[in-house]
């Protein structure tokens, strides 16, 4: 339990925070999960489209400070090679 005041509203903010990020998080991991489920099918066209989603994504969720910003780059750099690995 908070003892002072702005303790107490550092937490309500901390637990806003940390909410929002979650939702945040979700979405990235489930658009990548459905971009690599588009990869495991050879859907190369679909796939691209849903590249630009999931690295325009990982670029916003690093600006805001969701996720660190090399992790989204190391992120993006890895999705576009396996697509472009694909035939």
């Amino acid at each position: 339990m908070p003892n002072t005041k702005s303790a107490e509203r550092r937490m309500r903010s901390s637990a806003r925070k940390h909410s929002q990020n979650q939702v945040i998080k979700s979405r990235l991991k489930t658009t990548e999960r459905k971009y690599l489920e588009l990869i495991q099918a050879g859907k190369k066209e679909e796939a691209a489209a849903v590249l630009r989603v999931v690295s325009s994504a990982f670029d916003k969720a690093a600006k805001t400070g969701v996720v660190p910003r090399a992790t989204a780059s190391r992120k993006r750099s890895r999705l576009t090679l396996r697509l472009n690995a694909l035939k």
